[in-house]
């Protein structure tokens, strides 16, 4: 376990002139509150604060950051209060700790709306101080270097989390040796049996691959002595995670992986590393198209580099990357590089440019009430495939790879994506779902009459995009909404001898939505708009009690006057009601364990959607309902897979019985097999749930010659 003592020898270290007693007082007071408390491994929980605190020292950071990773932990899991870290340790570092804590403390409809709430709270912090995130990372590094004391459940869940979120953001913010030990590390829980194997591989190549690394750094390093440039040359395995998925996208075997070393040159100037790029491509044949310059146009997390892959002096393929020694720094440690200490100061962190992306994130996500749609905003946002493509004016955007002119268009301005008719792409007419490429122009036709479709939710990728078409349709539909429930209101009340204008200018309207859960009365009538209140339930509100007998009902108990019949055993649990019709989306078919929602559909009971299904993410709020899993059910359910492999004798009997040893029954079964001597398998089976399914998809993953195994919606 590392020390305090050690702590802040390595921050004097990088910072002489250092405040070490905000440290020293955070760690006395986190020892304190977390005194008796033990981690699963069995050491005293003070340990787990320390390492981060120390893997903080490793990105440099300034003293705040340390402080508040010693008492990251004290709010969630202590008597601690932030108004006492205000009180003693200042503003900044309760906010950093407010930033990172979890919300265990509330209430969600279930897990996966907690951790998206948590996520969502951490990157929203980032707005304010980026510190809060690269803490955030440090524990999670840290809680994954440990994560053989958890269960093996649990181990699978925190290892898929961590590759599905915390890597790409460790990715975005550029700190590319924390991105690959998170990677490595969750691919050792979620893929042992491919781990072992490469790593298995890459100890029987070691003594070779040095040989050679020490062959092309030694023929570098006499090509730039002869060309009077003074350069440091590295040479580098990849990290396991990449090796695997190259093996998967390129579909081949580990000794067909050409590019496991790589090697790097770092040197002086800009100017010098241009240079040094044209001295080894006179030596070494390039290869087309695997050119990138990253010090023209910079990745928006700051990285910058020359790229280039050539023909070796052994006919093999050699990846180089050029890149002077700040590049190089900034290439470790990314954004944490400007909160490192530099000349007595920490850097400036409101510089526009390096944090433009992330501040453009966070714009765009506070906006985002639904955890799930946030959730797949911030994936879309932390894929690392990107294109780079030019204004009418020449400049430059950066998008996620497979956007189209519609997210172009919202990047420039929501405006100019709200009222886009077309576009152009290099001068010619494209359509608007057309998917971008590196180096294009594009022009954006607008017209001040036109408004986003429905349709563009289905091929738009950019978080931002998405967001405001949504917006955009929502607001239309209220608004049609307002007006027809206002036209069926006014009849209603006509029929009674009532006015609603009047009963609007007095109030009592508010009264009688407030009443039913509204705020407004605009909210009210809405309501009836969308056919979630019935203008009857709205007059009654103003009858005497002898003209109005029956009691006020909510739409689900108009749902269960309309629908006769018995109670259908759905396994479904719809919130305080128990004699509903209930039926399964076809479009996503959910099992049990998958976040459901309901739609609610008078006359016809409620169906039910898993919570990505894209119908779902377009429905109508107004008429969402929550729904549960009936706990005591026990039945089984019908599930499509879909099992891409290469075509290898035998392979179909090895999917099959892996099928079988899982307990899932095949009702149907059929294969294809594709010119390029791929095999698409497709079977329909029955489990219990998602979890059994989840399971069965992993275990028919593991078999050798199988490319991917995808669950099919419909």
């Amino acid at each position: 376990m590392i020390r305090i003592t050690d702590i802040l020898d390595r921050v004097s270290a990088y910072y002489p002139e250092a405040d070490l007693g905000l440290v020293e007082r955070a760690y006395v007071y986190s020892a304190r509150v977390h005194d008796g408390q033990v981690r699963l491994s069995g050491e005293p929980y003070l340990s787990h604060p320390l390492e981060v605190a120390g893997l903080l020292t490793e990105l440099k950071l300034d003293t705040v950051s340390l402080a508040a990773g010693l008492l990251h932990d004290v709010v969630e899991d202590t008597c601690a209060t932030a108004e006492e870290l205000t009180e003693m340790f200042g503003p900044q570092v309760a906010h950093i700790v407010e930033g990172v804590t979890k919300l265990s403390s509330l209430s969600f409809r279930s897990s996966e709306a907690r951790q998206a709430e948590s996520i969502r709270k951490m990157i929203l912090a980032m707005a304010d101080d980026i510190r809060v995130v690269l803490i955030k990372l440090c524990d999670r590094l840290h809680n994954m270097r440990t994560l053989q004391f958890q269960r093996e459940d649990k181990q699978i869940k925190i290892a898929q989390e961590t590759l599905d979120i915390y890597a790409p953001i460790a990715n975005r913010l550029g700190i590319y040796w924390m991105k690959n030990e998170l990677e490595d590390t969750s691919f050792l829980y979620l893929y042992p049996q491919e781990y072992r194997e490469i790593a298995n591989q890459m100890d029987r190549k070691r003594e070779k691959q040095q040989e050679f690394i020490d062959t092309i750094k030694e023929i570098i390093r006499e090509k730039m002595t002869d060309a009077h440039l003074n350069c440091e040359i590295q040479g580098r395995h990849k990290h396991f995670y990449g090796i695997y998925q190259k093996m998967i996208v390129q579909q081949v075997s580990f000794e067909d992986v050409y590019d496991i070393l790589g090697f790097r040159i770092i040197i002086d100037t800009v100017q010098q590393c241009y240079e040094v790029l044209g001295v080894l491509h006179s030596i070494w044949k390039p290869i087309a198209k695997r050119f990138k310059d990253y010090i023209g146009i910079p990745k928006p997390n700051m990285y910058q580099s020359l790229h280039t892959t050539v023909i070796g002096p052994f006919g093999e393929r050699v990846e180089i990357q050029i890149r002077t020694r700040e590049m190089d720094r900034v290439a470790r440690d990314g954004i944490a590089a400007h909160w490192q200490y530099k000349e007595g100061q920490t850097s400036d962190k409101n510089d526009g440019q390096v944090f433009a992306w992330l501040r453009k994130l966070v714009e765009e996500q506070k906006h985002v009430k639904d955890p799930d749609e946030f959730m797949e905003a911030v994936r879309i946002e932390l894929f690392p495939d990107e294109v780079y493509v030019f204004t009418p004016q020449g400049d430059v955007l950066t998008l996620p790879r497979g956007a189209t002119p519609v997210d172009f268009a919202y990047a420039i301005h929501s405006e100019v994506g709200n009222q886009c008719m077309g576009a152009k792409v290099d001068g010619r007419i494209a359509p608007l779902k057309y998917e971008l490429k590196t180096g294009e122009r594009v022009e954006i036709t607008t017209s001040s009459n036109h408004r986003p479709s429905k349709d563009w939710l289905s091929f738009v990728r950019t978080a931002k995009a998405r967001s405001r078409i949504r917006q955009i349709i929502k607001a239309e539909e209220r608004k049609q909404s307002l007006a027809l429930g206002r036209e069926m209101c006014e009849k209603a009340f006509r029929k009674h001898h009532l006015s609603l204008n009047k009963l609007l200018k007095s109030g009592e309207i508010q009264k009688a939505g407030q009443e039913r859960g509204y705020k407004t009365a605009e909210d009210l009538i809405a309501g009836v708009g969308y056919g979630k209140v019935t203008p009857l339930q709205v007059v009654r509100y103003f009858l005497p009690q002898s003209e109005s007998k029956e009691p006020k009902e909510s739409i689900v108990g108009k749902l269960k006057e309309r629908i006769r019949g018995k109670k259908p055993k759905s396994g479904i649990l719809v919130k305080g009601v128990d004699d509903i019709l209930v039926r399964f989306g076809k479009c996503c078919n959910p099992l049990p364990g998958d976040p459901v929602v309901g739609y609610i559909t008078r006359g016809q009971g409620i169906t039910v959607h898993r919570t990505t299904c894209a119908h779902a993410l377009n429905m109508d709020a107004a008429r969402q309902i929550e729904l549960e899993w009936s706990p005591e059910k026990d039945d089984l359910y019908p599930v499509r897979i879909h099992v891409l492999c290469n075509d290898k004798i035998g392979l179909l009997a090895s999917i099959t019985a892996a099928l079988s040893e899982a307990e899932a029954n095949i009702l149907d079964a059929s294969v294809s097999t594709r010119a390029d001597c791929r095999s698409d398998c497709y079977f329909t089976i029955t489990v219990s749930g998602a979890q059994q399914l989840e399971m069965i998809m992993r275990s028919v993953n593991k078999i050798k010659y199988v490319i991917k195994v995808s669950r099919i919606a419909a």
